[in-house]
């Protein structure tokens, strides 16, 4: 059975603050300006988002995406809409060698009134490498980091790492001030971060305030806070919206989206892929023929055209379609075994509901399954009750929606953390030597090209073991009231609000 590590990000999230014009904002936003005329009070946005905080806002678990979202955090890059590593607190780098890359510091200043400078953000990811778990864009990579003059970075890893930018875009290598890391381990970021967006409050799993950083680096925001509230009910968000007490709501369920007006709806492709996993190494599933069985007894068509309603991809492989180049170099699936006859076994499905169409999609697997010739027991909570089970082999079978570039933006990333012997979010329990060898040969290619052909090449093999079947390309429906310009529709979820939001 492989060994696994706790993981460091909440899979159906995302990543770090990118400036808004990387992406469709809700529409007009000038980013020059200060505010709209109505006075502090009335230029706060109210935002609902769908998962409350897990792990007291550390940014190396669950709650990284939630800082990055609101506005609060960032790291040394950031990801442009091509998924290319982009400037964030570094403004440049470049390659120095195999093993060395230097980053250029911008002038930027951290939320206490610290200055950013390059042995702030040296101490801030030696803290990250430190962590217990190691954050998941730190999965099998060993660095150091050290100034060089007032504005080099120089950060060297133990082996050479041709995406170094990428990873470090990641949201649990946000970079902090001295102050947020304690003695004993915690990192708080309230007032210690970067981002546009400072956090004054924090009311368990419940709200937040944020108040507007006038010294952000990228400019003043032109909203001078935001109320974010945590609704993990998906009807309750769109009501909410519905009714006005909310001008953001993220994650609206597909069965509210008619209820919406349609001003109010943005619907934005995703690189989000919701996947039946099977256990590959106890129970039922640890018979490749059996897992051959169930993936032929799954029609994967009538999840994006019915549970979905139109808002989604038929699966097609660990990308979607908005990872654009995949579909041109995908190949099919090596090394698939024959199916077996099911003998009426016993199966443990589980889902979450944080995203209300997983449960529907977990039934229409359900049936699915039982015709196939299972007997089939679904469980279905809360996310933060179930990942731990999950990541221990206690579910034959686990649906999950996925951010396939959720950790770096690196495609070769999501296929070591999730499909390898070692990955520290391997679900499907997937310890194969033929997969591990085609992800390790694509983690040492640096071309871009070439590294997507490695990818894909280990995809056929994933695919190929019928760990995973692909079950639907998610579109994400975000509820943005009439009134509100620049919210940031970003492909990779990583970010909600930015400087040129406001109402």
């Amino acid at each position: 059975m492989p060994s696994h590590r706790r993981p460091r990000l909440l899979a159906p999230l995302l990543l770090i603050p990118l400036i808004s014009s990387c992406f469709a904002s809700g529409g007009g936003a000038d980013e020059s300006g200060a505010g709209d005329g109505k006075g502090e009070d009335g230029s706060r946005l109210r935002v609902a988002l769908a998962f409350p905080p897990a792990e007291n806002l550390s940014p190396y678990g669950a709650d990284a995406t939630l800082l990055s979202r609101l506005g609060v955090t960032e790291g040394l890059t950031s990801l442009d809409a091509n998924g290319s590593a982009a400037p964030a607190l570094a403004e440049s780098w470049r390659r120095d060698g195999d093993k060395t890359w230097e980053f250029s510091l911008r002038d930027a200043t951290f939320q206490d009134g610290t200055d950013v400078t390059p042995a702030a953000v040296a101490a801030s990811l030696a803290k990250a490498t430190e962590a217990e778990p190691a954050p998941a864009a730190l999965e099998g990579v060993t660095l150091s980091a050290e100034g060089s003059g007032d504005r080099v970075l120089r950060v060297t890893t133990d082996e050479p790492d041709p995406v170094l930018p990428l990873r470090l875009s990641s949201p649990s290598l946000a970079i902090l001030s001295k102050e947020a890391y304690a003695k004993d381990g915690r990192v708080d970021p309230v007032g210690h971060a970067t981002g546009p967006f400072e956090l004054t409050k924090v009311n368990g799993a419940t709200s937040a305030s944020l108040d507007r950083f006038d010294d952000y680096w990228g400019g003043r925001a032109q909203a001078s806070g935001i109320d974010a509230r945590f609704i993990a009910d998906g009807t309750a968000r769109a009501n909410a919206l519905r009714t006005g007490e909310l001008d953001i709501a993220e994650a609206v369920p597909v069965a509210q989206a008619a209820s919406l007006d349609k001003a109010t709806r943005r619907d934005t492709a995703t690189t989000r892929t919701t996947s039946l996993l099977f256990n590959a190494s106890s129970g039922t599933f640890k018979d490749a023929g059996l897992r051959a069985a169930a993936r032929a007894g799954l029609d994967t068509s009538v999840f994006a055209k019915d549970v979905y309603e139109g808002y989604g991809d038929p699966g097609a492989g660990v990308y979607g379609p908005a990872v654009t180049w995949a579909e041109g170099k995908r190949t099919a699936p090596v090394g698939r075994a024959d199916a077996e006859k099911p003998g009426g076994e016993t199966i443990k499905l589980a889902t979450y509901d944080n995203r209300p169409e997983l449960p529907e999609v977990a039934q229409v697997v359900k049936q699915q399954l039982e015709k196939a010739g299972f007997k089939v027991e679904l469980t279905v909570r809360e996310y933060s009750r179930l990942e731990g089970d999950a990541l221990d082999g206690k579910f034959d079978g686990f649906v999950l929606a996925r951010n396939t570039l959720l950790d770096t933006g690196d495609p070769v990333a999501v296929l070591a953390s999730d499909y390898t012997c070692d990955g520290g979010y391997n679900i499907a329990q997937l310890c194969d030597k033929g997969v591990d060898r085609a992800v390790a040969d694509a983690e040492k290619i640096a071309d871009t090209a070439k590294r997507q052909d490695a990818a894909m090449a280990a995809e056929a093999r994933i695919l190929g073991s019928d760990a995973v079947v692909p079950l639907v390309h998610q579109r994400i429906i975000t509820g943005v009231a009439g009134s509100v310009q620049g919210v940031v529709l970003d492909p990779y979820e990583r970010t909600l609000v930015g400087t040129g939001t406001r109402r």
